[in-house]
């Protein structure tokens, strides 16, 4: 086509019918291929319904036979069952044989029966294991081993009569295992499972008895176990079929662990250096026979992870599980390792050095096995292992000491039943007053410094640095804090170091980031030391003095934490300081009353601090002690709640602290009425009515003015001015003028509550009016009381006790109708 032709020209001669023709052919071409659909569908049915079948035999109409039952055991269970059973009863009878009929037979007989039955029955597995019959094989080869077992008693019995029974047991078990060893290994039986593991069980006795034949004592006992325990080991970690290693490992776990007990024994119960040293290399032998098993183990585990990961693409689940129980008994073994080491060789030095050192020995050679972190050559589970065992004795140490520390931290709270009784000799003396001093405690610094500075030098993981350096600190303050007592320094000396101890606490929080630690330490040993200079006037003062300078000036950074302990430590100088001047609790509550105020100009200067609501709380806790000391002495009581209604009304000032002035105004009430109380007065009318009457025209003005001020602000305070105290009079009124004015009157207000819809005036006096319709009435109850038979209280109580029963009841069953109307809802 020519070049020269133009678009337009192209669109022209393309045909495009116009939509609505091109509908029409659309809706036709859709419904040709629906009746084609249609038309396969028929042929498709008509296909299915050709080719079922034209005739079904009729179905049973009576009750279908029962299913047959399932078995409940399976056929090669069945036959393991038979195998074992027989064999059993082979060997039961060739025993009764061998012990009933041996004597019949002459010796030419006894030996064609002996070896014509075990020979027969040692070379029938061959052919069976040829001809595949596995299990028959197994058990006719276990009547074989038994036979051997019986053929050597016999022989004992027969021909070695004289023979002790210790060396020709040693002799025969060596022998017995040797035979099955051999047997195991024949050309034709090594498919047989049994000879080579009952071989290994058999070898587990020839040391043991002959060293019970020689008579070789404790150490020669343990020592064969050891080494029989060794021989487990080897086999364990070199062979190579299943249920040898697992008959060699049960050996060794159970004999090792039967033979380290034993040295352990013989090492606690060692008389002399000699003693020890040879229980101590008992225990070396076993942490060896340990450390190789853990090294091989470890070894293997690492082999097997870096082949799983050099062969990522076939790596399993089932692997990975193996390589992790690996490891694990790698690390178990070298912590046992471990810690047989350090008892062996911590032994020897108790028999050497005094009892005092027998724990920093210990420790010693604790510590050391850090030194195996540093030898590369041993696989990561062994090292890791041998720095859990250098853990566990140091935890170990560490609760040795604890009980000195204990004593140290809470002996000092003994003092305060003997406050001010003198000042004792020395420092252990302050602190055992009333507890006993742990014996040979004089190391406790020494444990607690070692395991201090191995924190904080030997742990360098970054996750577990944070938490060895806050342990550490935590083990440098008891170390300082159980100087004075170990020591026996002077009883000032105590002081002035607990102080230093509290300084340096404090300091190390301000400065410190895991500063949580720090600060407990210093709180806990600032309480310990207010409570050790209880012993002396003077030192309580001065001791008292210095922790509120010290907490003060630690409050520019902790005041959350240091602001209420200045506070508490404030609120004991001020006692302390009443009791030196010789005044009356009642006086010292007055003194003790500078402290809330303190609290609460320092808690309004603090603002929307952290640290204002433990401010208040100490406050509210010295101003409760000061009520408290003033309980005894009615006009200052009476004086102390006022001053408290004073502080906490100036704490109401403040716009979030709002809803303590309902406390300023109960505290005001109790100070009126204490005041009236202690004055004895007859008629408090007169001095309550006064104060009521402008206290209600204020709360009505208030009211008014503000109508969603609550009645309990306007109201409360001015009624409850007037009928508490007068309540309390009539009460103890024996006329009837003032409960009957005061019923008149608690009448008039709770109807006046009632009128108006007003909470307080309502409940407080309805209240009265009852308490005082209750006094009144109260001879009348009385004699009702005692003319009533004694069954009716009782019956009474039953009859309500039934009626709440059926009510509780009632609503459980509502409550279950309800919860199955809402589940049948959809």
């Amino acid at each position: 086509m020519s070049r020269r032709v133009t678009q337009p020209t192209l669109q022209g001669m393309t045909h495009i019918p116009p939509p609505a023709e091109e509908l029409r052919l659309l809706d036709a071409e859709l419904w040709q291929l629906d009746a084609r659909r249609a038309q396969l569908l028929a042929r498709r049915a008509w296909l299915v319904a050709a080719l079922q079948p034209k005739w079904q035999a009729p179905q049973p109409t009576g009750p279908r036979p029962a299913a047959s039952p399932r078995p409940e055991a399976s056929a090669p269970s069945v036959q393991n069952v038979l195998l074992v059973l027989g064999g059993v009863l082979l060997t039961i009878a060739a025993m009764v044989f061998t012990l009933v009929s041996w004597g019949h037979l002459g010796i030419t007989g006894r030996t064609l029966v002996l070896g014509a039955v075990t020979v027969a029955a040692l070379a029938a597995p061959l052919p069976l294991l040829k001809r595949g019959l596995r299990s028959t094989a197994e058990s006719v080869a276990g009547l074989g081993l038994a036979l051997t077992v019986l053929d050597a008693v016999a022989l004992h019995g027969a021909v070695f009569l004289e023979t002790p029974g210790a060396p020709y047991t040693a002799v025969a078990s060596a022998l017995l295992a040797a035979l099955w060893t051999a047997y195991g290994f024949l050309p034709g039986a090594t498919g047989l499972r049994l000879p080579r593991p009952a071989a290994l069980v058999a070898a587990q006795l020839p040391l043991l008895f002959w060293a019970i034949a020689a008579d070789a004592g404790s150490y020669g006992l343990t020592a064969a176990l050891l080494v029989t325990a060794g021989f487990d080991t080897v086999v364990a970690l070199r062979t190579t079929p299943g249920s040898v290693r697992v008959v060699a490992a049960i050996g060794a776990y159970g004999v090792g662990a039967w033979g380290a007990l034993a040295a352990g024994l013989l090492t606690w119960t060692a008389s002399g250096p000699s003693a020890a040293a040879r229980a101590a290399a008992l225990l070396l032998l076993a942490s060896a026979i340990t450390l190789a098993a853990a090294w091989q183990g470890g070894r293997r585990a690492a082999h097997e992870a870096d082949t799983a990961e050099d062969t990522r693409a076939g790596e399993s689940s089932d692997g990975t599980g193996h390589t992790a129980r690996a490891n694990g008994q790698a690390l178990g073994l070298a912590v046992a390792s471990g810690l047989l080491a350090v008892v062996a060789l911590g032994g020897t030095a108790r028999s050497l050095l005094p009892e005092l050192w027998t724990v920093p020995a210990h420790l010693a050679f604790g510590i050391a096995l850090l030194a195996a972190l540093r030898l590369h050559r041993l696989p990561d589970a062994v090292r890791r292992g041998l720095a859990w065992a250098a853990a566990a004795v140091q935890a170990l140490s560490l609760l040795w000491a604890l009980p000195v520390v204990g004593v140290v931290v809470l002996g000092p709270l003994a003092w305060a039943s003997r406050a001010w009784t003198g000042a004792p000799s020395n420092s252990r003396t302050a602190v055992t007053v009333d507890v006993t001093w742990p014996p040979h405690a004089e190391a406790a610094p020494l444990v607690l410094a070692a395991v201090a500075a191995v924190l904080a030098l030997a742990v360098r993981d970054t996750a577990w640095r944070p938490r060895a350096l806050t342990g550490a600190s935590g083990l440098a303050w008891a170390t300082v804090l159980t100087l004075p007592a170990v020591l026996e320094l002077p009883y000032s000396a105590g002081l002035l170091i607990q102080s230093a101890a509290t300084a340096g606490a404090l300091t190390a929080a301000m400065y410190l980031r895991q500063h949580v630690t720090a600060l407990v330490l210093a709180l806990v040993t600032s309480a310990s030391l207010a409570f050790l200079a209880l012993a002396s006037q003077t030192a309580t003062l001065v001791v008292l003095s210095g922790l509120i300078a010290l907490f003060t000036a630690a409050s520019w950074r902790l005041a959350s934490f240091t602001a209420p302990a200045a506070l508490v430590h404030g609120a004991a100088l001020a006692c302390a300081t009443g009791a030196a001047a010789h005044w009356s609790p009642a006086h010292t509550a007055l003194l003790v009353l500078v402290v809330p105020a303190t609290a609460a100009l320092l808690a309004g200067r603090l603002g929307d601090s952290r640290a204002t609501v433990p401010v208040e709380a100490a406050g509210a806790a010295a101003g409760l002690l000061a009520i408290a000391l003033a309980a005894t002495d009615l006009p200052l009581l009476a004086t102390v709640l006022a001053l408290c209604g004073v502080i906490t009304a100036g704490t109401a000032i403040r716009t979030d602290r709002r809803p303590v002035g309902y406390a300023a105004a109960a505290l005001f009430l109790a100070a009126t009425w204490v005041r009236l109380a202690g004055w004895e007065v007859d008629t408090p009318e007169a001095y309550t009515l006064p104060v009521t009457i402008p206290a209600l025209l204020v709360g009505a003005l208030r009211h008014r003015r503000d109508p969603q001020t609550s009645s309990w602000t306007s109201y409360a305070p001015g009624l409850a001015a007037t009928l508490v105290p007068s309540l309390f009079a009539a009460w103890g009124d024996p006329h009837w003028t003032r409960p009957l004015l005061l019923g008149v009157a608690a009448l008039s207000v709770t109807l006046a509550g009632a009128r108006h819809r007003l909470q307080a005036p309502l409940l407080l006096g309805g209240s009265v009016l009852l308490l005082d319709a209750l006094h009144e009435l109260a001879p009348y109850i009385v004699q009702v009381t005692d003319a009533l038979p004694r069954w009716v209280p009782p019956a009474l109580a039953g009859l309500l006790l039934l009626a709440l029963g059926a009510t509780y009841e009632h609503r459980l069953r509502d409550a279950k109708r309800m919860r199955h109307f809402l589940t049948t809802m959809h």
